[in-house]
């Protein structure tokens, strides 16, 4: 069974090597690159299924980084280490399509457990490829996997990531109150303080998508004291 690949940017050396170590030790093969611009290039060649990025860095930072892969690659899941703590930095990670992220300094067992969640992220996407979601009363709104797009009527977006976890989190879920502190923890695995007022963007975004009138929707609903509730067609 080939090994899953595992791209660390980060231009402090002790602490790329601890991480290298300790991923190499969990069965992962991994690279390290030691600022942006060697961690574009080595994304490119590793093709690995996660990386993880520190945000401060010398000839190209995290921030670029993310924002040149994420102009090529909306899937691969990004792990960012920043010493910002503010809910307000933590916002435009996720904005930027960040995946997760941990404050430094961190404990090892939670840096390997969001590690662990994150490839299984990945895997997940690689078992998408190729599948469509079509639903509606008229099947007017589509979802396209492979090329992270979805389709409303006539209209035609792209997807974020997590959008993209969300739906499908939903899609297996439809009908079910669901509520928001289990999306959080299953799709989004952000902490607390950022992710009640996230989850709520990212459900706007998701009926501006797919609803005729987002303001009164059909498919995406709100379930007072719980969360929401996905219907496959309007009721």
């Amino acid at each position: 069974m080939q090994k899953e690949r595992i791209l660390i940017v980060e231009d402090e050396e002790h602490i790329a090597e601890g991480l290298r170590i300790n991923l190499s030790l969990q069965g992962f093969e991994v690279q390290v690159a030691i600022d942006g611009a060697k961690g574009l290039a080595a994304w490119r060649s590793f093709k690995p299924h996660l990386l993880v990025v520190d945000l401060m860095m010398p000839v190209m930072d995290g921030n670029q980084l993310v924002s040149n892969i994420r102009a090529e690659d909306k899937k691969v899941p990004i792990l960012i280490l920043t010493a910002k703590d503010a809910s307000k930095d933590k916002i435009k990670l996720l904005e930027k399509g960040v995946d997760d992220y941990l404050t430094k300094p961190f404990v090892l067992d939670e840096f390997l457990l969001r590690v662990n969640r994150l490839i299984e992220k990945s895997r997940w996407y690689r078992g998408t490829e190729g599948e469509v979601v079509i639903f509606g009363n008229d099947n007017e709104n589509v979802v396209d996997f492979s090329a992270r797009t979805a389709k409303h009527r006539d209209q035609k977006f792209d997807l974020t990531e997590q959008e993209l976890a969300i739906f499908k989190f939903f899609f297996e879920n439809q009908s079910r109150a669901i509520p928001r502190a289990e999306i959080q923890e299953e799709v989004l695995g952000f902490g607390e303080d950022v992710t009640s007022r996230t989850l709520d963007n990212f459900m706007v975004r998701l009926r501006r998508y797919f609803e005729d009138d987002a303001k009164n929707p059909q498919y995406f609903e709100s379930v007072r004291g719980v969360g929401y509730r996905f219907h496959l067609k309007t009721r």
